[in-house]
């Protein structure tokens, strides 16, 4: 069996860095070429449609920037645990901009930072299987330091799109990719695999019945054998 992984902090840092980078290329790009024709005299009949681009891009751009800032990073959040409520409204900002429509069903409580950047990347994973539209459902159940994570999605019938698992994202989240690396392309699953180890979460992801299922489960520590003298 392949091992695991180990990515060096730098390496992880860089590749998140490029992933965010990447998110943020086209909607930044976007506004710029929307500028460049509303200060261009000559393109006059096409203002309206350079100012929906740059509505639309800068919406797409807050999004993402909102995502990353609590699903990678540090996020300004006080203590160290964040409420769900902050989640859901990045959640919901997050899925004004994708296809699919999303069913919140998370009690208000408190997660522990990385349990809550693990259930982030999960939704994000989640909204990839229904890439042309559907319903992703997220859930959490559970007493407090036992929640399980509980994600589905459906693709919309009419779109004619299968549901899918994302590519290569199985390996990636076991820390044991395909191609036996990981780069920058891969590294946001690959992530989602790390923070569930670190947060002893075991992994489930798949299709059932035409259905994505996708979810994290506290593993249960072995029971230590006890001698007991006679």
């Amino acid at each position: 069996m392949a091992d695991i992984i180990e990515l060096q902090a730098t390496d992880l840092a860089a590749m998140l860095c490029s992933r965010v980078c990447h998110d943020l290329i086209n909607p930044i790009g976007a506004i710029g070429n929307g500028l460049e024709v509303l200060a261009d005299p000559n393109q006059g009949e096409m203002a309206e449609g350079a100012r929906d681009l740059i509505a639309s891009a800068a919406k797409q751009s807050r999004a993402k920037l909102e995502f990353a800032r609590l699903a990678y990073g540090a996020s300004s959040t006080a203590g160290t645990d964040i409420d769900t409520r902050e989640c859901e409204r990045v959640a919901r900002i997050l899925f004004e901009i994708e296809k699919a429509d999303l069913e919140w069903n998370v009690p208000l409580i408190l997660l522990p930072k990385h349990k809550a950047k693990l259930f982030m990347n999960m939704l994000l994973i989640a909204a990839m299987s229904v890439p042309r539209g559907g319903l992703v459902t997220a859930s959490i159940s559970g007493e407090a330091g036992s929640e399980k994570f509980e994600f589905s999605s459906k693709s919309d019938p009419e779109k004619r799109q299968k549901t899918l698992v994302p590519s290569g994202a199985a390996g990636l989240l076991s820390g044991m990719p395909e191609e036996g690396a990981v780069d920058a392309r891969g590294i946001q699953p690959f992530y989602t695999g790390l923070l569930a180890r670190m947060t002893a979460m075991e992994l489930a992801i798949g299709i059932e019945d035409g259905k994505f299922f996708f979810t994290a489960n506290p593993k249960v520590a072995e029971e230590s054998a006890v001698e007991v003298s006679a």
